[in-house]
């Protein structure tokens, strides 16, 4: 495999920094360019950063005296770099903009972000669910004028702690879905130093985030007709989304019912045996066993599950029949790495092994 060189818009950020710590080895990316907003643009990663830096890891040695160039010149940053990942804190319609002037500029995006997700022809990918949905790359290409930028993004970080394990039992016709997210500050870019009042403290409200969980899998779902990607009409997902004093890591209690109810047994199997397109093809970042399930009654807990698999992996346990629904579980993953930077890393790594990055 090749090797790309990248660039990270919106490296200052909590997100742009785990993507610059899952870089720093990576065997087929390699980072040559850092860009953030005017304030850091002139200034190294370091000074930009500051004392603001949230990662257990240090900063990449290799990235700390990179020059932060300013993301919104984009002609100059897009003359750097194969492709970029996007993580900047914007309004939507500006992200909008950035995203598309990138992709215009000939250089591919593939977005952290969530500005881009229901654009008709922008593939929204989880790879080991709907990685097919990169076909749809040519027709926004037509729309664009490019040959070879385009918009690629991941889904929101709450949908990867349940949609995963709902994924290989739609054969069984799921109907309906409830899932309750109890989901990591980290999530809202915040460490317990920087959002004090979250220790010892729960906010049942996260903006945005309920309508995000019950729209957003039926896109992943979806079929492309023609130009777009219209999205499934089915199962029905209703979602309630908490913010829990947890540093890393969303965890998800769903209820589920099916057309054809499957067994306990036919459960366990289906999660057991799961490989998606990211381990066929054996992506670097891709989890050699995607869905863990765990027998014992307290797991999956945060701090023993959300680093299996370098956080890539998705932990389910407590699955039972249920008095409403037909079955009820509980689901784990690490919202910065399979939910946010890392997601969008083994996205890439898809779109590489494609050859949509060529």
């Amino acid at each position: 495999m090749k090797t790309y060189n990248v660039g990270i818009i919106g490296a200052t950020g909590m997100v742009g920094q785990r993507f610059a710590t899952l870089l720093e080895n990576h065997p087929w990316f390699k980072v040559v360019t850092l860009a953030a907003s005017s304030r850091s643009a002139g200034k190294t990663y370091k000074e930009a950063v500051g004392n603001r830096w949230a990662m257990k890891a240090d900063m990449p040695k290799s990235m700390e005296n990179m020059i932060i160039m300013d993301a919104s010149d984009v002609k100059s940053v897009a003359k750097t770099v194969d492709f970029v990942f996007c993580a900047v804190d914007m309004p939507k319609d500006e992200i909008k903009k950035l995203e598309e002037a990138y992709a215009k500029e000939e250089c591919p995006v593939v977005s952290n972000n969530s500005a881009h997700r229901f654009t008709d022809d922008v593939p929204m990918i989880v790879p080991e669910i709907n990685a097919e949905h990169s076909e749809i790359i040519k027709s926004q290409r037509k729309r664009l004028g490019t040959k070879k930028g385009f918009i690629a993004v991941k889904s929101n970080c709450s949908l990867q702690s349940y949609v995963p394990a709902l994924h290989p039992l739609m054969e069984y016709g799921i109907t309906k879905v409830l899932a309750c997210t109890y989901q990591a500050i980290s999530g809202a870019g915040k460490t317990f130093e920087t959002w004090p009042e979250m220790v010892d403290n729960l906010i049942p409200y996260i903006g945005g985030e309920e309508e995000k969980s019950e729209k957003e899998p039926l896109k992943l779902w979806g079929k492309i007709e023609g130009d777009k990607i219209v999205s499934a009409s089915s199962p029905q997902i209703t979602t309630q989304c908490l913010r829990v004093p947890v540093s890393d890591g969303h965890t998800a209690a769903v209820f589920v019912s099916f057309d054809k109810k499957p067994s306990i047994d036919e459960i366990k199997k289906k999660w057991a045996d799961f490989k998606g397109e990211a381990q066929r093809l054996e992506l670097p970042s891709a989890p050699k066993q995607f869905l863990h399930y765990f027998e014992e009654d307290n797991r999956p807990q945060i701090k023993s599950e959300r680093n299996l698999e370098n956080g890539m992996a998705v932990s389910i346990g407590r699955l039972r029949e249920d008095s409403q629904y037909d079955y009820k579980f509980v689901c784990m993953s690490h919202n910065t790495l399979r939910g946010a930077a890392g997601g969008a890393v083994l996205l890439a790594e898809l779109l590489a092994k494609q050859g949509y990055m060529d």
